[in-house]
Order: structure tokens, then C-alpha cells, then sequence
């Protein structure tokens, strides 16, 4: 032991940082006792149980948040998550569903909105014919004319969800004294009618649901389905990192990682229910409601009864306690990667997220000159191999195309292909040039031109147009 480094910790609660130090430190040979150890040797000591330190405080506060965590109750998102049965699943095409849609990227909706669309869209349908002829609709007539368009069940659960997403549309009551043609529903049952919110006419007539109104209405109804999905969005790009913000005016699609077939159900709202009445269910109640309407003997009767019935009954005793939800184990912060900077990190997110942003707020014409440009390099090898082949000097846009279109790999028209070279004019006029003579245009080609710095040229205006 060195008499001036007291600090040097005896103890075994914290030896593993200076054993490895040790164990890497190449063995010097033992020094005599009367020898004074160097000072780079005392300064390392030191160093090494700062570190010591360093590392017990970092792990008493990680055991402590542990446990603050673990006494934590779990969410109620894990808790839903756990109440669900394991073995339903949602199937592979509704949660991948806005990834199978063809065409163009854009606003989709996710299959359930989608699904609760076309169902507003029947209903609407539904309640137009029976409104026009002034039948009063009620919920039994909907439901039938929807299922038998849709092939799909309809319920009051989905009718709530269509007064949540758009609640101008209809007025729900519950109403009785309505005739029914249905053995197991009597006049006098409460039943829930629909009447569709339209403006006054002019004249006061009663307002009917034409094709223009069930149009408008259903456009309004697409709306409010793409504007709630907006706010899912717009949270997601909250929670990025860095946070991203981009106008609603702008937004031509979504972000490549949001999930959009993983937004929530829509809250079904509350619908008019059946007013309560008094129903006797046991023969206390019958005999205290309707005591002076009877015999005594029917009265003794139903006393006896009232009697028996009390007296297996016994104080409920308290069900088993359903076993806590475990609690969800925390969520482990991502570790940033070892050995890179975080200045470069943050330059690269930031790039990403600039990129991103530029992708969700591109306009469609845009987007197709892009894919035009995507094309270009293979179009300019076809090209010049139709040149070589025909052997001519010049060639006329006509055959040109027709050449090209039987021998480009992608499935494009004449017309698509007559546009494709007018881009390629456009950005290389030095390479391809067109000239045009009375009622023909003539395309005249570079062949010493090197190829590979063509291709080059357009890939690098392909990147540049792409990140703007």
C-alpha cells in the first residue's frame, strides 16, 4: 500500500472497474516497499475510482427508476392489449391494407374507415328512398338494406361511429306507435328512427335527398374520415425525432413510417335509448304493487312465496379477485450508436426528416416527372441502340417510339414515350436534338457521345429534383 493514496477504495462493493484495469494493465514487476510509486501510477488510481463512482451512482438511480416503474400501474393501452384474446388477429388484409392500393401514393384511408365509408354511403342510399316516398325509417329497415348491399353486418355500433365522424347528418329518436309487419315486434315496442338534417327549401316543401345531396354529403363524410386520420398523423410527426410539423394545405401523403392501417376505431356515440319501465321480477315486488287487486287468498299466496325466496338468499360473498395486470416492463430507451458523433447523427436525421417532409407534401405532376426521370438512363441506352441499329443519321419521332416501345423493359404507350423523349431533349439538348421539318419531327443523336457520362447526367438531375 502506497502511503500518500489513502483514496485507493479496500472495500468489495465496487472492485470490478479497477480489476479489469488491472487485468489489461501489462504485470510490472513487484517494486520494494521503501519504493515511492510514480505519479502516472497514482494519477491512473485515481482516475479509475472516479470512474468507480461514477458508475455505483449510475446504477443505484437505474435500480431506483426500476422499481418506480414496476410499482407503476400499467396503461390502460397494455391493459386493452392484454384483455385481448391471443388467437384473434386481425387479418393480413385490413392491416396492410393501404399498402395494396394501386396507383399513385396518396391520402388512403385505412380499411376500417374505408369500410365505415361505403356503410354511410348504403345507409344514406337507404334513407333517401324510404325519406322521398315519406316512409318513416327506422333502424330495422336500414339495417336490412344495408346488409343486402354490402353483404356485411350492420349494428347500431357502426350507426354511432357515422355519428361521431359526422353528426349534421342525421336526428335519431326513439319512437313507438309505428305499424310493423313483424310477428316478434308489437306497435306499442319503442323503435329508433332516422330522419336525415337537410335544409329548408324555399318554398317549405319538405326537403327531398337527391343524387347531388347524397353526393355532397358523402364527400363531407370522406372529409371528416381523411381529417381524423390527419390528427393521428400529426401526432406521429410529433413524437419523431427531430419533431416534424407540415401544413394541412400541403400534405399530399403520408410519412413512409406511419402506420396507417394501425389507426384507432372511431368512438361510436351514444344513441337515443328506449325509455326505462318498471319490470316485477320477483313475487315481493308483484305482491307490494298490486296488493289491493288481488284475492287473500292469492295475496297469502304470494306472500309464502316471497318468503321462500328470501330465505336461501344469503349475504353475496365477494367473488375472487381477478389477478392483477402485470405491469409492462419499462421501455428501454434506444442507445445511440457507438463510436459515431451525435453531431453526425443529428445532421443525417435532419437531412431524413428534410427529405421526408419534401416527399409528403410533393404535387402529383411532380411526382410524374420524377418517375419520368427515373426512367431516363435505361431510355437513353435503348435509344442509342435503336440509332446503331437502324444505321441513319436521324430518325422521325413516329419510329423512333415504335422502335422503343418494343424494346423498353417498362409498359408505355406511344404518347408516353413521345413525352419521355421530349425530357430527354429538354435536359441534354447537346446530346439529343429535335428538329422539325413540315409535319414530321426528326430526332437526331450524339453517338460518340460517351454513354456512361449520359446515364451519370441523369441520375445526378433525378437526385437533385428528388430532394427538392
Amino acid at each position: 500500500s502506497c502511503p500518500s493514496s489513502p483514496d485507493i477504495p479496500s472495500s468489495p462493493a465496487r472492485p470490478s472497474p479497477a480489476k479489469k484495469v488491472k487485468k489489461t494493465s501489462a504485470p510490472a514487476p513487484a517494486a520494494p516497499k521503501d519504493k515511492v510509486p510514480s505519479q502516472d501510477t497514482l494519477a491512473e488510481l485515481r482516475l479509475c475510482l472516479q470512474r468507480a463512482r461514477e458508475l455505483g451512482t449510475r446504477v443505484q438511480v437505474l435500480k431506483a427508476g426500476a422499481q418506480e416503474a414496476a410499482e407503476e400501474p400499467s396503461p390502460p393501452e397494455a391493459e386493452g392489449a392484454a384483455e385481448q384474446p391471443c388467437g384473434q388477429k386481425t387479418p393480413a388484409y385490413q392491416r396492410f391494407h393501404a399498402l395494396a392500393q394501386p396507383g399513385p401514393p396518396g391520402l388512403v384511408l385505412p380499411y376500417k374507415y374505408q369500410v365505415l365509408a361505403e356503410m354511410f354511403r348504403s345507409m344514406d342510399t337507404i334513407v333517401g328512398m324510404l325519406h322521398n316516398r315519406s316512409e318513416t325509417v327506422t333502424f330495422a329497415k336500414v339495417k336490412r338494406g344495408v346488409q343486402d348491399m354490402m353483404r356485411r353486418r350492420f349494428e347500431e355500433h357502426n350507426m354511432g361511429q357515422i355519428k361521431t365522424v359526422y353528426p349534421a347528418s342525421y336526428c335519431f329518436r326513439q319512437e313507438r306507435n309505428i305499424p310493423t309487419f313483424k310477428d316478434n315486434m308489437k306497435k306499442s315496442d319503442y323503435q329508433l328512427t332516422i330522419e336525415p338534417l337537410l335544409d329548408r327549401e324555399p318554398g317549405g316543401a319538405v326537403p327531398q335527398l337527391t343524387a347531388s345531396r347524397l353526393l355532397q354529403r358523402r364527400q363531407v363524410f370522406s372529409q371528416n374520415l381523411v381529417d381524423r386520420v390527419k390528427e393521428h398523423h400529426k401526432a406521429f410527426l410529433a413524437s419523431l425525432s427531430p419533431p416534424m410539423a407540415v401544413p394541412e394545405d400541403q400534405l399530399t401523403r403520408w410519412h413512409p413510417r406511419f402506420d396507417v392501417d394501425d389507426v384507432p376505431d372511431i368512438a361510436p356515440a351514444e344513441l337515443p335509448q328506449p325509455p326505462a319501465t318498471e319490470k316485477l321480477t320477483s313475487a315481493q315486488e308483484v305482491l307490494a304493487c298490486a296488493r289491493s287487486l288481488m284475492s287473500p287468498r292469492m295475496e297469502k299466496a304470494l306472500s309464502r312465496a316471497a318468503l321462500c325466496a328470501a330465505e336461501p338468499s344469503s349475504p353475496g360473498s365477494p367473488g375472487p379477485a381477478l389477478p392483477a395486470t402485470p405491469a409492462s416492463p419499462p421501455t428501454a430507451p434506444a442507445g445511440t450508436l457507438k463510436g459515431v458523433p451525435q453531431a453526425l447523427l443529428e445532421r443525417i436525421r435532419a437531412k431524413e426528416a428534410q427529405k421526408q417532409l419534401a416527399q409528403m407534401t410533393r404535387r402529383p405532376e411532380h411526382e410524374l416527372r420524377l418517375q419520368r426521370l427515373e426512367r431516363l438512363p435505361e431510355l437513353a441506352r435503348v435509344l442509342r441502340s435503336v440509332f446503331v441499329s437502324e444505321r441513319k443519321p436521324a430518325l422521325t419521332m413516329e419510329v423512333a417510339c415504335a422502335r422503343m416501345v418494343g424494346s423498353c423493359r417498362a409498359t408505355l404507350s406511344l404518347g408516353e414515350m413521345e413525352k419521355h423523349l421530349l425530357l430527354l431533349s429538354e435536359l441534354l439538348p447537346d446530346w439529343l436534338s429535335l428538329h422539325r421539318i413540315r409535319a414530321n419531327t426528326y430526332i437526331k443523336l450524339d453517338k460518340a457521345a460517351d454513354l456512361a457520362c449520359i446515364t451519370a447526367r441523369l441520375a445526378c438531375q433525378a437526385c437533385a429534383e428528388e430532394g427538392q
